[in-house]
C-alpha cells in the first residue's frame, strides 16, 4: 500500500515536472525566434566623399558585424580550447562538464567553475539573465537544445562572436579587432587573437588598454592550452608567447566633424534605426576642406578677439572668463555646379556649444542681399552702366502709439556705411562699393513691389514688406544663403545644397541622392552681369580682403545694423563659401567689425589653403555667349541683349529727379 502511494506521489511529481517543462518549452518560442532571427544593433558609419571615416554613430552597443567566413579559424580554435572543446560534438549541453563543475564546486564549498557550453553562453548573453537560479538553468538548457536543432554550429558561433561584449565598449570580435589593434580580423596574429578571446570572461579586468600584463598573461594561457591539445605547432607557440602587440586606446565615435554629424542625424531622423541599423553613409563632405574650413573660421575668430582687445582695452566679463564667450561663427562650403556641401562648420568649438549656426540661426543678411536686388534690375532691362543717384532721402512712416490715440510721424533716413554721398554712380559702382542710398533709389525706380516679389521668387522666406529689406533686414541661415548665392555661382541656376551621396543599409540596399532641385532663376548671360560686379567687389570694393592672388573671386559683404552680423558670401569658379560671425545674444560684435573686415579675410585664408591641396581648381570665370564688353572711362562694363548699355545721356540716368 505504501509502495503504491509512493509511486503515485512520484508519478505525480514527474507528471508535474513534465508539464512544467512542456509549458516552458512552449513559452520559450519567442526567445528561440529572437536567437534564430538575429538582428543585433550595428554601428552606423559616416564617410566623406573619399571614403574616409568621419564618425561612428551608435546607441548603446558599438558593434560591427562579421560573417562566419570572416572569422579566422585560429580564433575559433582559441575560443573552443578554453571555453568548449567538445562544441562540435555535444547537442547544446555538455553533461560531463556539468558533472565535473558540480563536483569541484561542492568540494570547495563555493562556485568556482561552470559547465556551460558556448550555446548556453550565447543564450545567457541574448535572452536570459545571469541569475544562478534553478528556473533560469532549466530555461537555459531547454533553449540550448532547441537552438541546436534549428541552427548549425557555424550559425551559433557567428552569433556568439558578434553578440559577446569584448570590453572597452566593443561588441563583437570585428569591433574588438579594429578597436584594440586597428586591424581587420584576417590580419590578426595568434597572440592578438588570444587576447581578444580572453576578454569575455572578465572584459574590464583583461582590457589591454587598462591591464596589459593581465591581458598578455591570460592570452599566453590560451596559447599554452592550444599547444597542449595539439592545435598549434611548437614554432607557433614560441613565436606567440613572446609577442607583445601594439594596443590602441581609441574613442568609439572618432568624430572628426561633429557639426556635420549632428546635421546628418537631424536630416535622417526619419530613419528610426539610424543609430542602430549599421548604415554606411557617404557624404559629399571632403575632410580636407572641412579641416581647412574649421581652421579658417578659428583664424577669423581669433582676429576678431584681437580687434576687440585693441579697440576696447577695458577688461570685460568675456576677457576675464574664457568660458563665457557669446562671439561665434559659421561657415558652409559648396561645389558651385552641384551644390554638394564640401564643408560645414556650425561654431568655433562644438565641445562648448553644439548649437549649429550654419543651419539653425536666422540672422539679418545686411548688404549681402544687394546682388539679388541688382539681378532683378538687370533682368528688367537695366544695365551695369546705368547710373543712379547716390543721395540721401527720407522716408515717412505713420504709426499709432500705445500711449496716445493719435498718429505720429517717424522718419527713416538711411545712410551709406561711409557716411558720404557719391552723386550719380553706375550700378556697377553702386554694388561693388555697397552704396545703400544708390540701392534704395534703384528700388524706387524699379518698383518696390517688383523687387519684393522678385526676392520671394528667389526663395527668401517671409521678408518684411518694407524698405528695410533693401538693406538686408531679412533673416537667413548660412545654409539658406548657400542656396541663394548659387544663383550667381552657378550662373543663374539655383541648386539645393546637399550633404549626402549614398546611404547603404545592412542588407546592401543603396539609396542615392543624385536627383535634387535645380531651378533656373535667370540666364547665364544675365547672371554674369552680377558676377562681373561681384568680381569687382573683391578686386577693389568692400570685399577686397577676400582677394587671393592667382584666382578670380566674386563675392559680397554683409553687415547688419550696429555690426551685429558680419557676412561674406563668396565664390571662385569651382567653390562657394558662406561665412558668418555674430554673437549668440544678438549684441554688437565690436566697433567697426563689418563683414568686409571680419568675414572676408576668412574666405581668403580658406581659398589660399585649399589651393595648396587642390591646385587644379579653375582659376577664371567663363564669359557666357551673348555677353559683350565695353570700356567706358577706363572701366569695363558688360551687357547683353536684355541689359543694353545706355546710348545717350537721357538713358544714362534712370531718374535724375531722385537727386532733388
Amino acid at each position: 500500500m505504501l509502495k503504491k502511494i509512493a509511486i503515485s506521489i512520484l508519478s505525480f511529481f514527474v507528471a508535474c515536472i513534465i508539464i512544467y517543462v512542456g509549458f516552458l518549452w512552449i513559452d520559450l518560442r519567442d526567445d528561440v525566434q529572437k536567437i534564430k532571427n538575429y538582428r543585433p544593433q550595428l554601428t552606423t558609419q559616416i564617410f566623406d566623399r573619399k571614403n574616409r571615416l568621419i564618425a561612428n554613430v551608435f546607441d548603446t552597443e558599438f558593434r560591427f558585424y562579421s560573417r562566419f567566413d570572416e572569422i579566422p579559424p585560429k580564433m575559433i580554435e582559441a575560443l573552443l580550447a578554453v571555453e568548449d572543446t567538445l562544441f562540435f560534438e555535444h547537442g547544446g549541453i555538455n553533461y560531463d562538464a556539468i558533472i565535473r563543475a558540480t563536483i569541484k564546486n561542492l568540494k570547495n564549498g563555493k562556485y568556482l567553475e561552470g559547465g556551460s557550453t558556448l550555446t548556453q553562453q550565447l543564450i545567457k548573453n541574448m535572452v536570459l539573465t545571469r541569475d544562478k537560479t534553478i528556473s533560469r538553468k532549466i530555461k537555459e538548457a531547454l533553449l540550448s537544445i532547441q537552438v541546436e536543432h534549428i541552427l548549425s554550429k557555424e550559425d551559433i558561433l557567428e552569433r556568439y562572436f558578434n553578440q559577446t561584449f569584448f570590453g572597452h565598449g566593443y561588441y563583437g570580435v570585428k569591433t574588438a579587432s579594429l578597436g584594440y589593434f586597428k586591424k581587420p580580423l584576417n590580419a590578426l596574429s595568434l597572440k592578438e587573437i588570444a587576447m581578444i578571446v580572453s576578454l569575455p570572461r572578465a572584459p574590464s579586468f583583461y582590457d589591454p588598454t587598462r591591464n596589459l600584463d593581465f591581458s598578455l598573461s591570460r592570452a599566453n594561457n590560451i596559447i599554452k592550452r592550444m599547444y597542449e591539445i595539439g592545435w598549434i605547432s611548437t614554432e607557433e607557440y614560441e613565436k606567440s608567447i613572446s609577442e607583445i602587440p601594439e594596443i590602441y586606446n581609441q574613442t568609439l565615435t572618432q568624430n572628426t566633424a561633429p557639426y556635420v554629424v549632428d546635421e546628418v542625424i537631424k536630416q535622417l531622423s526619419y530613419i528610426k534605426d539610424i543609430k542602430t541599423g549599421g548604415y554606411q553613409i557617404k557624404l559629399n563632405i571632403d575632410l580636407d576642406y572641412q579641416k581647412i574650413a574649421q581652421e579658417s573660421l578659428l583664424y577669423g575668430y581669433k582676429n576678431i578677439k584681437k580687434r576687440i582687445a585693441k579697440y576696447d582695452p577695458k577688461p570685460t566679463l568675456e576677457a576675464e572668463n574664457d568660458d563665457y564667450d557669446t562671439l561665434n561663427g559659421a561657415m558652409i562650403v559648396t561645389d558651385t555646379k552641384t551644390g554638394n556641401i564640401l564643408a560645414l562648420v556650425g561654431g568655433i568649438d562644438h565641445s562648448k556649444s553644439a548649437f549649429n549656426r550654419a543651419t539653425q540661426i536666422k540672422r539679418q543678411f545686411g548688404s549681402a542681399i544687394k546682388p539679388f536686388i541688382y539681378q532683378i534690375a538687370f533682368d528688367k532691362g537695366y544695365s551695369t552702366a546705368t547710373t543712379v543717384p547716390d543721395v540721401a532721402r527720407s522716408f515717412n512712416k505713420t504709426y499709432n502709439t500705445d500711449e496716445e490715440n493719435e498718429d505720429k510721424d517717424e522718419y527713416w533716413r538711411p545712410n551709406n556705411f561711409s557716411k558720404s554721398f557719391k552723386g550719380l554712380v553706375t550700378l556697377k559702382e553702386a554694388l561693388s562699393h555697397s552704396l545703400n542710398l544708390a540701392t534704395i533709389n534703384l528700388v524706387e525706380v524699379v518698383g518696390f513691389d517688383k523687387i519684393y516679389s522678385g526676392l520671394i521668387n528667389y526663395g527668401f522666406k517671409n521678408p518684411p514688406k518694407d524698405m528695410s529689406i533693401i538693406l538686408g533686414s531679412v533673416g537667413i541661415s548660412p545654409l539658406e544663403a548657400a542656396k541663394e548665392y548659387s544663383i550667381f555661382s552657378n550662373y543663374g541656376t539655383m541648386v539645393e545644397p546637399s550633404l549626402f551621396e549614398t546611404i547603404t543599409d545592412r542588407d546592401g540596399n543603396i539609396q542615392t541622392f543624385e536627383d535634387r532641385p535645380f531651378t533656373q532663376i535667370t540666364t547665364p548671360e544675365q547672371s554674369f552681369l552680377t558676377i562681373s560686379i561681384l568680381r569687382e567687389t573683391v578686386a577693389g570694393g568692400t570685399g577686397r580682403r577676400a582677394k587671393v592672388n592667382g584666382i578670380e573671386i566674386a563675392g559680397k559683404t554683409g553687415t547688419s545694423n550696429n555690426n551685429i552680423d558680419g557676412w561674406f558670401c563668396g565664390f571662385t569658379p569651382s567653390v562657394q563659401a558662406i561665412i558668418w560671425f555674430g554673437r549668440d545674444d544678438n549684441t554688437s560684435i565690436g566697433k567697426n567689425d563689418s563683414g568686409g573686415v571680419i568675414s572676408a579675410p576668412v574666405f581668403s585664408h580658406f581659398i589660399s589653403n585649399i589651393l595648396k591641396i587642390d591646385p587644379g581648381l579653375k582659376r577664371k570665370f567663363y564669359t557666357p555667349e551673348g555677353v559683350n564688353k565695353k570700356t567706358i572711362k577706363g572701366s569695363d562694363y558688360y551687357y547683353t541683349t536684355t541689359s543694353k548699355l545706355p546710348e545717350n545721356k537721357s538713358q544714362d540716368t534712370i531718374d535724375e529727379k531722385l537727386l532733388f
